[in-house]
Parts: structure tokens; C-alpha cells; sequence
């Protein structure tokens, strides 16, 4: 009986690998065209209420009024900026930080759970680079049409197609920046002025920029811009677990692949489902073949999953060979389902930020107050023997109506104003008003002392209030 356990030495190479010829990857190897084949199917369908929508909302949100404005419109000369009933000013712009902060905690949690759901299906450039496949699509023909076309040498026919698809991408690339650029200056005066070429520098510039992005990105660089411009797809790993919902090619099933005949027991022949078909690829907006495994360049659009199963359909076998799943459930191991710590903790937090920004957004003021001291005099003193502190207060109406104030001041006994305690200012409006504040010299208690300022609104019930500094001479 040999009771010793044969090694092998997996350090040494052996002769084959030794004398193998190097294998060389270039770093900057040129793109390879992506043809894409038309598919349809149960996930396909689901970018109707995601990407669609979306899509329609941005060209439309700039044409509907809100009163006498735009839905939404940053206003920015006025420093006013309009999302249907509400206005936000400069100082409001943590807010949008909040929104920013937001957004990245709730694509966290989303991608923990779901996988990149957002690019497959929402992602502005998912949803114009499908704008710009389906003008390919009907200009140019199916992807044999298309990749015999661009084969074939230069004819009447493939110039009119060519001329006719770049056409329609620089039509909808324009329409992309006028309407961007309609959300800061009135789309309801833009658009004329475009087609009588009466824009301005700036508006014409953006319109211009915008649209050459929109036609380089959606047209040219596709998948580029997920793969290589992208930071997600980097940084994905990091947020990805055992169950995040992924979209995977089951090898169990699948394997060994091959082309059979339908009749044939293929079961018998050792042979799996994947009949080799090659639609999964040809499908894939970014070039990829899922039964390779999970990889970064993946944006999760199952465009895979319904091309594959259009294909067990027609060979009667059953559906999901390529489907959505997690890597626990495909290597048959115990799934956490939401109760994750990771899930967990982001969802939270998410709840948290987006409880907190619902508050401030209903507790804001409807009012600002800053309040200038006069530096250049600490104080004066009047004819009357009083003693005069000038200040300037900085009034904005941020309210949606106009409103009437009163100024009065609190602090010392026995201080006034001197001025125009009293005034009216339309919605939007800033008011710089200049007051005075006297006392009797045998009043002061002190040569520095706090007061306030109180700004109330006539007819409701609000009012703001700010701290400023009194200054009297010094008794001895």
C-alpha cells in the first residue's frame, strides 16, 4: 500500500507553456462596430414606463406653463429658479447638494438590490442611444441589412440611407439642445428665434454644444461612454453582493453548447440548451457575450434574456437559461434577500436624507433678511441729542404672491426706527431699505449691545428675525 501523497510542482511552468509565444493586447485597439439585431419581449416592453417617459418629460416639462412661467425654468439673470409651484434662490443651493447626495444614496441602494437597473433602463444614454439604433434601424435596414451596407462600396442607394439616417440624428440632436437650453431662457420664444436665426451668442453656443454631444454620444461613442466615460461602471463592484439582481447565462443548463437538431436527444448526446445561436451577442447594445460571466461592461438591459428566450420558445425548451438572478442562487447557495446589512444600512439612510429634505423643503422661509451695518460711523448723533445707528436691510419676497411688511426692532428699551418701516413687495422682488435706530443717551445700559431685527408679514402669521449690533459713545 503507497501511503504517500503524490505532489505536483504548480510553480514550474511546463514545456509547452515555456515555449509559447507571448500574448500581446493592444492598449488603444480600435472599436469594432456594434450591430445590434431588433428584438422584442417581455422586458423590452418595460422600457415603455421607464426610459419612455422620461424621455417625453424632458422635451415637454419646458412648453408647459405654470402660471405665467414654465413648468420648470432656471431664471438665471433674476437668480430665480422655478420647478412647478416652487422657487429656489441662490442660498437655497444646498438644497441642491441634498438632491445630489440623495440621488447617489438611492443609486446605491438600488444597484445593492436590483443590479444596474438604471443604466439598463432610465440612463439619459441608454434612452437616446435607443433613439438614435431605431432611426439606424429604419433608415438603414436589420443588422444583416446594415452590415452589408456598410460592406458594400459607395452607390446612390447607401448615400441616400446614409444621408438620411445622419439627418434625422442631427434633427433630434438639435432638438435635444433647444430644449435643454429652453429650460434657461423661455422655450416659447427660443424655438422661433432658432428658425429665424435671431438667437443670441450664449443661446445659440449651448444649443450648438448640446447637440454635438448628443449626436457624438448617442450616434458614435455608444457603448464607449458606459464602458470607458462612465464612472459606474467602475465603481459597481464595490456596491455589488452575492444578491444583487444581476443578469447571468446559467453554465449548468447551458453547457456543453452546440447546434442540434430539434428531433435529436440532445440530453442523451451530453449537450446543454445553448444551441450556440449567437442572438444573446447579437442583441447586446454593448458587445458583450453574458455567457462569458458577469462583466463590468453588463448594463443589465436583458435584451439577452429576451432574445434567448424567443429562442427556447421556437426549440420548446424551457425559459431562463439566460435570466435574471443572483450569484448565491446560480452556485445553488443560501440567499439574504433584503435583509442584508449593507441594503439595509442604505436604505435607511436614504429614508433619513429624503424625510430631512421634505422638511426643509416646507419649512423654508418664505422671506430673507440680511441686515449692513453702516461701518464707516459707529454712531451720530441727532439734532434731538439722540443717539443714531444707520442700518440697510436686504428684503426678498420669496414668496409666490406679494405681501406687505413691517420692520420694527427689539433688544433695548426704548429704541426706534427712523424710516420706512412699512412697505409692499411684489413675489421675487428684493427691496434695500435704509433705517435708523435712535435712543436716548440715559437709555443705553451699554456702549455695544445685541438687537433684533423683526420683519412680519401683514394678514399671516410669519415672520423672520436677525441679530445686528447697536454702538453708543462711552460715558466715561
Amino acid at each position: 500500500m503507497n501511503d504517500k501523497i503524490p505532489l505536483q510542482d504548480v510553480d514550474q511552468p511546463d514545456d509547452a507553456a515555456l515555449h509559447a509565444e507571448p500574448e500581446y493586447y493592444d492598449l488603444y485597439e480600435k472599436r469594432e462596430k456594434i450591430y445590434t439585431r431588433k428584438i422584442s419581449g417581455f422586458f423590452q416592453k418595460i422600457r415603455l414606463f421607464t426610459g419612455w417617459p422620461l424621455l417625453l418629460g424632458y422635451f415637454l416639462l419646458p412648453w408647459i406653463n405654470w402660471g405665467d412661467r414654465p413648468s420648470v425654468f432656471f431664471d438665471l439673470p433674476n437668480r430665480q429658479f422655478h420647478i412647478l409651484e416652487l422657487t429656489f434662490w441662490p442660498k437655497d443651493f444646498i438644497l441642491l447638494a441634498a438632491v445630489l447626495i440623495i440621488a447617489a444614496f438611492a443609486l446605491f441602494t438600488i444597484t445593492t438590490w436590483l443590479g444596474r437597473v438604471w443604466c439598463g433602463y432610465s440612463c439619459p444614454q441608454t434612452v437616446w442611444t435607443s433613439v438614435f439604433m431605431w432611426v439606424e434601424q429604419i433608415t438603414e435596414g436589420s443588422r444583416n441589412q446594415r452590415i452589408k451596407l456598410d460592406k458594400a462600396g459607395f452607390s446612390a442607394n447607401k448615400m441616400i440611407r446614409k444621408a438620411a439616417k445622419h439627418g434625422m440624428w442631427i434633427g433630434f440632436a438639435l432638438l435635444t439642445g433647444l430644449t435643454f437650453v429652453g429650460y434657461f431662457s423661455p422655450i416659447r420664444e427660443l424655438f422661433p428665434n432658432m428658425l429665424t436665426f435671431d438667437l443670441g451668442p450664449w443661446e445659440a453656443f449651448w444649443i450648438i454644444f448640446f447637440a454635438v454631444a448628443t449626436y457624438g454620444n448617442a450616434g458614435w461613442l455608444r457603448e464607449q461612454v458606459c464602458m470607458y466615460m462612465c464612472p459606474y461602471a467602475r465603481f459597481q463592484a464595490s456596491m455589488f453582493d452575492g444578491d444583487t439582481l444581476i443578469v447571468s447565462y446559467d453554465p449548468e443548463r447551458g453547457e456543453s453548447r452546440g447546434a442540434r437538431k430539434k428531433d435529436i436527444d440532445y440530453k442523451a448526446e451530453g449537450m446543454g440548451d445553448c444551441i450556440d445561436c449567437q442572438m444573446c451577442v447579437q442583441v447586446c447594445p454593448v458587445g458583450i457575450d453574458i455567457r462569458d460571466g458577469l462583466q463590468y461592461e453588463c448594463i443589465n438591459c436583458a435584451l439577452c434574456v429576451d432574445a434567448c428566450d424567443e429562442i427556447m420558445d421556437k426549440m420548446e425548451y424551457p425559459r431562463g437559461l439566460i435570466k435574471y438572478t443572483t450569484e448565491n442562487r446560480l452556485h445553488h447557495k443560501q440567499e439574504h434577500s433584503l435583509l442584508r446589512p449593507k441594503l439595509i444600512g442604505y436604505g435607511i439612510a436614504l429614508l433619513l436624507m429624503i424625510a430631512a429634505f421634505i422638511f426643509a423643503i416646507f419649512d423654508r422661509a418664505a422671506l430673507e433678511l440680511d441686515i449692513i451695518r453702516d461701518r464707516s460711523t459707529l454712531y451720530r448723533t441727532t439734532i434731538d441729542g439722540l443717539i443714531e445707528n444707520s442700518y440697510t436691510l436686504k428684503i426678498l419676497n420669496k414668496s409666490p404672491e406679494t405681501q406687505t411688511y413691517r420692520v420694527t426692532v427689539t433688544g433695548v428699551e426704548g429704541l426706534q426706527l427712523a424710516g420706512k418701516t412699512r412697505l409692499e413687495l411684489a413675489s421675487g422682488n428684493l427691496a434695500e431699505v435704509l433705517l435708523r435706530a435712535q435712543i436716548d443717551p440715559a437709555l443705553l445700559p451699554n456702549v455695544n449691545l445685541p438687537i433684533e431685527f423683526v420683519i412680519s408679514t401683514e394678514g399671516v402669521n410669519a415672520q423672520v428675525s436677525e441679530e445686528s449690533r447697536f454702538i453708543g459713545p462711552r460715558t466715561r
